[in-house]
């Protein structure tokens, strides 16, 4: 186990090990689930085998949430730069990449090869989907880094879910925005992931599209050009579904509309969870004030978090968003999910839950001042 050090001079020596330093190693393997579905059929000849993998993404880890104590370590901020030049952290962002491209390869060929029922079809393209939709996890963690190889590998990777305006649309647009009635992708509270999605989805898109131009015209450039960074990643994706396309044929077009339109869920179904009711003060000036950790939901379980590059430590995230998964911090007087995401999701899906749930929350960190919640 490696072992950070400094020599402080307020403070003396400093150490520091990551007790989770090779644990990350779940967030690297996690992508290839999906093949234990295809080779539990394989083995059985049932279909019914193909929902187990999601019945683990959905069931059992939000149980290992439950299980295990939320994880509320941080590493000493002397030893942060030095955890951040580690380039073992980095190379499991990158080790993930080819694998969302693998699984998604190897699930059309399986839709290809099987006769599958109808069940077994929509069981193997919605887990092929939640892994393409953790495609754009590992496109958010290195789409926020400058290294222009961080940058390439998020493009690549975002190919994937056929989200390449992600970058965009995220970076500099929901960061922007965030916590207020503007952004898109901030829940408002009282708002159903069901209504949530018709504003999220489109007005990504379209935040995506107007930033882009906006760069490609600083630049003096058009936005319909080989220097499009969203068209760059659609041109990927292109490549990608119309090589599958031809190499297995149109049987697996169902595949692949199910488990994109299922990997864009996902994401909503993140976004919906991570900021709802949440508001930044407006000043005087019609300004929004700088955003802060308590302006995110975040959740320290440790199961999902193992899987997500800690994705729920996500105050410190918005925060601070050039900081990489391994430095992120825990705060106590931050806005504390009940559960992991994976949980968080479920509950979202049943709207009187989840506002059962989570309004009272919200309202607790306001005091009950309707004016100090996001309303839209």
């Amino acid at each position: 186990m490696k072992t950070f050090t400094v020599d402080d001079p307020r403070l003396g020596l400093i150490q520091y090990t990551d007790k989770k330093r090779y644990l990350w190693l779940v967030s690297v393997l996690f992508p290839l689930i999906p093949l234990v579905g295809m080779g539990l059929m394989n083995g059985t000849g049932k279909e019914w085998t193909l929902w187990i993998p999601l019945v683990f993404l959905y069931a059992f880890i939000p149980l290992l949430d439950h299980l295990f104590p939320n994880d509320r370590s941080n590493p000493p901020e002397q030893l942060v730069p030095q955890l951040e030049r580690d380039s073992y952290y980095r190379i499991l962002n990158h080790l993930t990449v080819p694998l969302h491209f693998l699984i998604l390869i190897i699930g059309a060929g399986f839709v290809a090869s099987h006769d599958l029922g109808w069940s077994g079809l929509l069981a193997l393209s919605l887990t092929v989907g939640a892994i393409s939709g953790f495609a754009i996890n590992t496109g958010h963690e290195l789409g926020h880094k400058k290294d222009p190889a961080d940058r390439l590998a998020a493009k690549l990777v975002l190919a994937v879910p056929f989200y390449g305006h992600f970058p965009s649309e995220h970076n500099a647009g929901h960061h922007a925005q965030v916590a207020t009635p503007e952004d898109s992708a901030s829940a408002r509270f009282g708002e159903s992931i069901y209504r949530f999605v018709l504003r999220e989805a489109p007005g990504g898109i379209l935040r995506a599209w107007q930033l882009e131009a906006q760069r490609l015209r600083r630049r003096g450039l058009k936005t319909w050009s080989w220097r499009n960074e969203i068209l760059q990643s659609y041109t990927l994706s292109v490549l990608l579904y119309g090589g599958l396309l031809l190499a297995f044929g149109s049987v697996i077009l169902p595949f692949l509309l199910i488990q994109t339109a299922f990997a864009w869920w996902q994401l909503t179904s993140a976004n919906y969870i991570e900021h709802y009711g949440l508001l930044r003060e407006k000043k005087p000036n019609g300004r929004y004030e700088r955003c802060q950790p308590h302006h995110s939901w975040n959740a320290n379980h440790l199961a999902s978090n193992l899987i997500t590059f800690h994705l729920e430590r996500h105050s410190d995230h918005h925060a601070f968003a050039a900081r990489r998964y391994q430095s992120l911090r825990h705060y106590d007087e931050v806005p504390q999910l009940p559960s992991g995401y994976f949980g968080m999701f479920l509950l979202a899906y049943v709207p009187p839950l989840w506002r059962r749930v989570m309004d009272p929350k919200v309202l607790a960190l306001v005091d009950g001042d309707l004016n100090r919640v996001n309303r839209g």
